[in-house]
């Protein structure tokens, strides 16, 4: 048995609720397996929440619109030179370390070799992130992966129209004990802020947008 966190959507902040469910987890890395996790967390999850629709976001979903949704697949247009790059490799880019960064040319990389560049633990402690000039701070923690995430769910409005059918999401690659951004949670927040009519307020300022956090998710790993 495994437990992994469900991302409800909802219209009042922080825009999303978090609940824990276990299931039956299916080890290796085929896809076959991965889709039997899935099947088997979303049943779960159903047992709960009959009446919820859920959607898995990852490269490993069994639906379309939930594999375009991955950070690795789901694009952001660079204010600097108009050319659209995967969210991951714009979150990996950003960082800006003791010794170095941000290393810009993550950029163009694939979104595995961002992800894996050794230079993301050669050099020092994280200080922040920095993008198209502007400085983003480390707390909260997710606050730069779901600003970002989040404008690029903006340029796709055909994805982000079908989104707010579902409400609820999970990603089957996030383990909350080894990382904290998740692609399923911040499609929890859009979606809500959607529903509510708040996502224009919230997407006003990064200061504004900060204000969606409790002080409760200044969690210790990042």
């Amino acid at each position: 048995m495994a437990r992994r966190p469900t991302f409800l959507a909802i219209e009042e902040k922080p825009f999303f609720k978090e609940v824990n469910i276990d299931f039956e987890f299916y080890t290796g890395f085929a896809i076959t397996q991965k889709h039997k996790s899935i099947d088997s967390l979303h049943t779960a999850f159903s047992e709960k929440y009959p009446n919820l629709n859920v959607l898995e976001v990852s490269r490993r979903s069994k639906d379309s619109i939930g594999m375009q949704l991955s950070a690795f697949n789901l694009k952001l247009t660079s204010e600097k030179n108009g050319f659209q790059y995967p969210v991951e490799c714009i979150f990996q880019s950003s960082k800006v370390f003791e010794n170095g960064g941000p290393y810009i040319d993550l950029m163009s990389s694939t979104p595995a070799e961002a992800k894996k560049d050794e230079r993301l633990k050669n050099s020092g402690n994280l200080k922040c992130f920095k993008y198209n000039d502007e400085e983003f701070p480390l707390e909260p923690k997710t606050l730069f992966y779901d600003w970002i995430y989040i404008h690029a769910l903006l340029e796709t409005p055909d994805v982000a129209k079908e989104l707010v059918k579902y409400d609820a999401f999970t990603d089957i690659e996030f383990n909350p004990l080894k990382s904290i951004n998740c692609q399923a949670r911040a499609t929890a927040i859009f979606v809500g802020l959607s529903k509510s009519g708040e996502l224009e307020k919230y997407l006003k300022g990064i200061e504004v947008f900060k204000d969606l956090y409790p002080e409760n998710q200044q969690m210790s790993l990042f």
